[in-house]
């Protein structure tokens, strides 16, 4: 079995009130009895509320040697009162030591400053302080940085297609479609006599030695274009809108559409 537990320093206190330094946190009146003690822990009792509290042996140092104003006993660690329990404390932030109670405060700072209580030999105990940095903390960086990535690849999208690194910048506008009634095998005097005079009549000529022959009608809004080769008469290619735009097209005798030829016209 084992032996009686050699008293602690504080017990050559007796029956003489103290106080902690530093004091423990969340008890208002530092003013203690020594009442007992154990292999792990001492008893003490506060003298302003009676209640008795268990402190763990390893973090009570030893006491001040003088009386006056008042008897320190040192901590070796800052300790708490929470849930009934003295454990050490918890701190976010790093705060001064709290200052004993109610009127003896000065004269407890100076007692320590003048003779502070001897602590145990041997290597300071290394409080460490940890930052939260949990899953939840992370979560806004996340879609921050997620937000961040999206927009920079619309940007980067849409810096490449105007600027010409993709495809080839070819933009194409709708075009309304007229049936006119006119064909491949229409020549002037057909159109006139499906649609009338026309307005303007005008001829051009391209390097290739075609000619033709372009009439304007106001009321359908369309340039007839004809085309003639050689010595041959000009028949129906297609037709313009107002804007100079292929409106009608049709497959010329070598299986192509006249919207090549309808394009390279020069708009007057």
């Amino acid at each position: 079995m084992p032996g009686p537990s050699i008293p602690p320093p504080i017990a050559q206190l007796g029956a003489r009130p103290f106080s902690f330094y530093p004091a423990i946190v969340n008890i208002q009146h530092n003013e203690w009895l020594y009442q007992s003690a154990t292999w792990s822990e001492v008893l003490v009792r506060n003298t302003g509320t009676n209640e008795t509290v268990s402190i763990p042996r390893r973090y009570v140092g030893d006491f001040s040697r003088v009386e006056a104003p008042v008897m320190i006993v040192g901590l070796l660690a800052e300790l708490e009162y929470r849930a009934g329990a003295v454990c050490p404390a918890k701190r976010r932030v790093i705060q001064m030591p709290l200052a004993v109670n109610h009127a003896g405060n000065d004269a407890v700072h100076d007692a320590v400053a003048a003779h502070p209580p001897r602590a145990r030999t041997g290597p300071a105990p290394v409080i460490g302080i940890r930052l939260e940095d949990g899953p939840r903390s992370r979560i806004p960086k996340m879609v921050l940085g997620g937000v961040a990535l999206g927009l920079a690849g619309c940007v980067l999208a849409i810096s490449l297609f105007r600027g010409g690194l993709i495809a080839s910048r070819a933009f194409y506008a709708p075009v309304a479609q007229q049936d006119l009634g006119l064909s491949q095998s229409d020549d002037y005097q057909s159109v006139i006599h499906s649609l009338g005079t026309p307005a303007r009549d005008t001829w051009q000529s391209d390097p290739q030695g075609r000619a033709f022959h372009i009439l304007w009608y106001p009321r359908h809004r369309v340039y007839v274009v004809l085309m003639a080769e050689g010595a041959a008469d000009p028949h129906y290619i297609g037709a313009l809108d107002r804007y100079w735009r292929p409106v009608h097209i049709v497959v010329l005798p070598d299986r192509r559409t006249s919207y090549t030829l309808l394009a390279s016209l020069r708009r007057f």
